[in-house]
């Protein structure tokens, strides 16, 4: 819930709400390190610290930083992935109406029906809700249906029937992958778990260099900038269809463009 309404709002505000308790712990740290009464306090929670504590603790951001890094990207590239297919698969269902011996203009303009709906309608839906828009799926619906009649098999034969139910059950797959990638939720506990360790590390790096406050200073705030900058590129990739990396449905409206429709 938390990590949603993060997502959903700008990306200035985004990274200025993650650079709020990076910032924020950086300023209590050097504060109690300075402050004379705090002082004694963190020395004795400092005594003995060493920097190998500080590296157990970095190694392990770092590992599920990566984890994190590839799970948003490889979403990406899948999403990517997936509506290249789905643009395939129409093309293939234009091209096989067209070769085949009889005339299909019926099945192309469903085909190009669905493809205006999935556009139109279905692509903004996605994105604000993740969920299929009802237009598209009755467009897909009638489209399976009119591949699927015997008369079509019967005039343009069994073997260009079955090649071109294949390509819109191709279609139809693909639209199915690409739904359930804008709806899955994002899991809140990674990035709670990211921002646990980090104040952990910045923790690590405020006692281990206790004894210079400028240098503590400095080595918090260069550590929290590269976390700010790290964790909000990553979540700019964490929803493939919404915000400001949002996929586009420009490959569809290619195929669609390059369609000459002629009503039946």
């Amino acid at each position: 819930m938390i990590l949603g309404l993060w997502l959903d709002q700008p990306v200035w505000l985004m990274f200025a709400l993650l650079a709020v308790p990076f910032l924020g712990l950086c300023a209590i740290l050097s504060g109690l390190t300075l402050w004379r009464r705090s002082r004694p306090l963190m020395q004795a929670c400092g005594t003995g610290i060493v920097a190998p504590y500080f590296s157990a603790v970095s190694v392990m951001l770092a590992l599920l930083t990566g984890f994190v890094a590839n799970d948003a990207w490889e979403r990406q590239r899948q999403a990517s992935r997936v509506v290249q297919s789905e643009r395939v698969n129409a093309r293939a269902v234009y091209d096989l109406s067209i070769a085949t011996v009889s005339d299909m203009s019926d099945i192309r303009v469903l085909l190009a029906g669905y493809l205006d709906a999935v556009i139109s309608d279905e692509w903004p839906a996605m994105a604000e809700t993740g969920q299929a828009s009802p237009q598209a799926n009755a467009a897909l619906g009638r489209l399976l249906q009119a591949v699927a009649d015997p008369k079509a098999g019967a005039e343009a034969g069994a073997a260009a029937q079955s090649t071109l139910l294949d390509a819109v059950m191709n279609l139809r797959s693909a639209r199915g992958e690409r739904l359930a990638l804008a709806d899955a939720q994002g899991d809140e506990t990674k990035w709670l778990t990211l921002l646990v360790l980090a104040a952990l590390t910045l923790v690590a790096l405020a006692l281990i260099h206790l004894e210079k406050p400028c240098a503590q200073a400095m080595v918090l705030l260069l550590f929290s900038v590269a976390m700010i900058s790290t964790l909000g590129l990553i979540a700019l990739h964490e929803r493939p269809f919404d915000g400001p990396m949002a996929l586009k449905p420009d490959a569809l409206r290619a195929a669609r463009a390059g369609m000459e429709i002629k009503a039946p």
